[in-house]
């Protein structure tokens, strides 16, 4: 590691015993003959008088705390050691505009980028007050607010590690965490979630103390506590007293400082668990310093833009945009799912960054109320909007950027006829397009509020969602990674935006198609396992040697355990534009093997059934079966109005459907809407209670837990497939 220490510091001791030396931690400390020794006949004597000056030993992120560089120095990206070292070039380029917006908390706050730095110092020396020492685990378990960034950037400013989760999961899986970290401290949202948990950790855990980001101390359960409990403005105040002292005096020249180097642990982050227990990944500053240099190339944020953001802090995908989007000077306000509709049209963020279940549930808001409107505006609207697709259509065939399999390129003479008709067909579309805009699309992005672009991550974008979003003319960038790969990989770019695919991959980093059974690499255009390579992918799973060494072999690839295939390069055609692109299509251990042999992929079922406004939910289901299967959550409500609409008018009261008629209903709606789709669903269950973070058949990141929905549900598909 650097350092501004020239050597190891010498003790100097004045006592009256001979020379001798002894080991202090990692110092030598001598002694040396003095003045005023007193020597009796019964034996010898010594008394010391002593005076030590020992400097300690402080972890430190150079550039934030001023250590490096003299203040006026220019700073580059290429310079930074550690994270929190980006947000000294981020007050220099932007210091008095504003960086955050968190209106929800209390209080509600707004900081400036030189106002957050100065709350991130401040945090900083208030951790090492209260004992925080350098390479420690703290565990920040709290939702997204600034008081999280300030956390985290504190924590890792001092060279400790931070161990991150929200506080939604359950009090089970927060212990494990905790434990198998081996964390000393605890940073947590508000007294009420310290309160949930409190009885358990203090009788499992037993932390050095807790930190409440929100709230006051009063509000603790405080019977049989002993542990020290702090405020973020207790944090704060320590820090500022520390920080005035050092100004006051040279208190601060008793301290040695050594910087933190790009290669140590910044984080660990626990995988979402959705096949099996969650595993400590662990992300150097290095790691995610590659993030934040190269996801300008996908999301070209300029200053004074303004980002939403709702998704958890501690999801990789949103913590290394939000580092990223700090160093553009962007303005960020957090909201939340419950604020989501009301923030984005007030707000009108250039981008939102969401997962696609966000992107699902506005298409479906918006599908819902042409359905509510008048039957001509209704055909009106569903009529323009067609057109649209159709003109989208044709508009990708002429650009090239259609996706195809084959490896080699079309007859040139084949080419220039499918580009001219897709270029005559698009003339006709573009006045009826154009009409469309002005009467449809126009009112649609307005109520949607995304000027720029929406950066979807952390799953699958169906593809019908994807394409009506491109009629509408809304942006969506599609983006792929894991919490191995600090997350991003790849990602489209506004200028050449593949729909169904992932983009092409982030800068110093390879892709490779591997053959599942033999391993052997694939062509271009042949599907197999997705394997990455390059700066972002992780250092390890914590204390998990034998499961890092199952995912990362000796030359560097991580195995993703994602099915998929890169696109090949074509100089002609409609897929010329599209070439190097990555396609995903599934996970491999998603995959389900009938009894025939057969193998099949159940999210392309699952997209396609998800059309339907009567299926909430669906997990397709049928291992070792015959046949295919499918657990469905229904939209009661749609299936009522559905009914209503079939029913006499003298029959026309419906309070509550049987649980026979809404499967026949959807059993309709899954052959309807997956009727182009290789495999067909046989039977049906329909459930009642739906797949929820708090239920424990979601994770938290919103991606439903196949392997506990399967198990929960196992005597109900027993029967069902008798």
């Amino acid at each position: 590691m650097a350092s501004t220490s020239l050597g190891a510091s010498i003790l100097v001791s004045h006592c009256s015993s001979a020379p001798e030396f002894q080991v202090s931690g990692m110092r030598l400390v001598f002694g040396y003959k003095a003045f005023g020794c007193r020597t009796s006949r019964r034996g010898f004597r010594v008394r010391c008088e002593s005076k030590i000056q020992e400097k300690e030993l402080r972890r430190c992120s150079p550039f934030l705390e001023r250590l490096s560089l003299p203040r006026e120095a220019a700073l580059s990206s290429n310079e930074w050691k550690s994270v929190p070292d980006i947000w000294r070039s981020s007050v220099e380029k932007y210091g008095d505009r504003v960086a955050v917006v968190d209106p929800y908390h209390d209080p509600p706050s707004t900081f400036t980028y030189r106002q957050l730095e100065q709350e991130i110092l401040d945090f900083v020396e208030g951790l090492r007050v209260v004992g925080v020492k350098a390479d420690e685990k703290i565990a920040l378990f709290a939702d997204n607010s600034c008081r999280w960034l300030v956390a985290d950037q504190g924590i890792m400013a001092t060279g400790a590690v931070n161990v991150v989760r929200g506080s939604r999961s359950s009090v089970e899986e927060l212990l494990q965490i905790y434990c198998h970290s081996e964390s000393v401290a605890l940073v947590v949202d508000n007294p009420e979630f310290f309160n949930r948990i409190a009885e358990s950790f203090s009788y499992k855990a037993a932390p050095k103390f807790v930190i409440l980001l929100w709230g006051e101390k009063s509000s603790l359960v405080t019977a049989g506590r002993h542990t020290p409990v702090y405020s973020y403005n207790e944090i704060k105040k320590f820090g500022q007293e520390r920080r005035a002292k050092f100004a006051r005096s040279n208190d601060s020249g008793k301290y040695e400082y050594e910087y933190i180097d790009p290669d140590d642990i910044a984080t660990i982050m626990y995988t979402s668990g959705t096949t099996g227990n969650p595993k400590g990944v662990m992300l150097t500053h290095q790691n995610l310093l590659h993030q934040i240099r190269n996801l300008s190339d996908f999301v070209p944020a300029e200053a004074g833009e303004r980002f939403l953001s709702m998704l958890p802090s501690w999801h990789a995908y949103e913590r290394a945009c939000e580092y990223f989007i700090f160093t553009c000077g962007v303005e960020q306000k957090y909201t939340s799912i419950r604020f989501l509709k009301d923030d984005l049209k007030r707000y009108q963020p250039h981008y939102l960054i969401s997962v696609p279940l966000v992107y699902e549930t506005l298409y479906s808001g918006i599908q819902k109320q042409i359905s509510a409107s008048s039957p001509a505006r209704k055909f009106l609207a569903l009529t323009l909007i067609k057109v649209s697709l159709a003109y989208t259509e044709m508009k990708r065939v002429y650009e090239g950027l259609c996706l195809t399999k084959n490896q080699k390129p079309p007859m040139y003479i084949v080419s220039l006829v499918d580009w001219l008709w897709a270029r005559v067909v698009a003339f006709f579309l573009w006045p009826l397009h154009m009409l469309a805009e002005k009467l449809v699309h126009r009112k649609i992005r307005s109520s949607i509020g995304i000027t720029k672009a929406g950066v979807s991550g952390g799953g699958s974008l169906p593809m019908h969602v994807d394409k009506f979003f491109e009629a509408i003319g809304v942006n969506v960038q599609n983006g792929y990674g894991l919490t191995e790969t600090s997350p991003v990989v790849s990602a489209r770019r506004l200028r050449c935006n593949v729909l169904g695919s992932v983009g092409h991959p982030i800068k110093d980093t390879e892709f490779k198609i591997v053959d599942h059974e033999t391993g052997t690499v694939l062509p271009p255009g042949s599907k197999g396992i997705v394997k990455v390579r390059g700066p972002p992918v992780m250092k390890g799973y914590y204390k998990n040697p034998l499961a890092t060494k199952q995912v990362i072999d000796d030359d560097g690839w991580f195995n993703t355990g994602d099915m998929g295939w890169i696109t090949p390069q074509h100089s002609t055609g409609r897929s010329r534009s599209c070439g190097g692109v990555i396609v995903l299509e599934g996970r491999a251990k998603d995959t389900i093997v009938l009894s025939t042999g057969e193998n099949v992929e159940p999210l392309e079922i699952e997209e396609a059934a998800m059309r339907s406004n009567l299926i909430q939910q669906i997990v397709v289901i049928g291992q070792d079966q015959r046949r295919l299967g499918a657990i469905v959550i229904p939209n009661k409500e749609a299936a009522e109005g559905a009914a209503k609409q079939k029913i006499s008018p003298v029959d026309s009261e419906v309070n509550e459907l049987s649980k026979e008629t809404i499967t026949s209903m959807v059993y309709e709606e899954l052959r309807k809407w997956t009727s182009q789709c290789s495999f067909q669903v046989g039977p049906v269950l329909i459930v009642d209670e739906p797949f929820t973070i708090d239920n424990g058949l979601m994770t938290p990141t919103m991606k439903i837990r196949r392997d506990k929905v399967v198990d929960q549900y196992k005597n109900e598909i027993e029967r069902l497939y008798k």
